[in-house]
């Protein structure tokens, strides 16, 4: 294996919950989050000798996660007709119970209903970006970064609600 190859896994391993994260807000179930997922991995892997380190590879491997998983979805939108399925298991760990399987589920679900916008900063919010940082990564000013966050959060509460889940 070269030197190169190892970086690029020992990079995707320390990060891969990005990945995990945005195949979630995107796909619905379990077989397209796992396709979403590949093919991510895929696309990292293609790109990676563009990433030439003027930001953290995080930012970066966002970035080409989140082009990859709109691509995707133009590709093939039925992928996400069918809210009122019954959600699948998302959660990974034994330990979680199934109150916080519900939340999840519930989390993820309002979560593919947000706009694409709505979605890279509630992505950003989750890994504890900044306001600064999130304005500085999607183009906007720390104001609107805000704004659109607290408007983001509130229509997950209301989209949350409307799935039939109580906080």
């Amino acid at each position: 294996m070269s030197t190169k190859e190892k970086d690029f896994l020992g990079l995707i391993e320390q990060h891969k919950g990005i990945v995990h994260k945005i195949s979630k807000m995107y796909m619905d179930n379990t077989d397209d989050q796992n396709d979403l997922f590949q093919e991510i991995l895929y696309q990292l892997w293609k790109s990676y000798d563009n990433f030439k380190q003027q930001s953290q590879f995080s930012t970066w491997m966002y970035r080409v996660a989140l082009n990859t998983a709109i691509l995707y979805l133009k590709k093939d939108k039925s992928k996400l007709t069918d809210y009122n399925a019954i959600p699948e298991n998302i959660a990974q760990e034994d330990d979680r119970t199934q109150e916080k399987e519900s939340q999840l589920s519930h989390f993820y679900k309002a979560l593919q209903k947000l706009d694409k916008i709505e979605k890279a900063i509630m992505f950003y919010h989750l890994e504890n970006y900044s306001h600064k940082e999130i304005a500085t990564n999607l183009g906007i000013t720390e104001v609107n970064a805000r704004v659109k966050l607290n408007r983001a959060k509130d229509k997950l509460k209301i989209l949350i609600k409307q799935q039939g889940y109580e906080f």
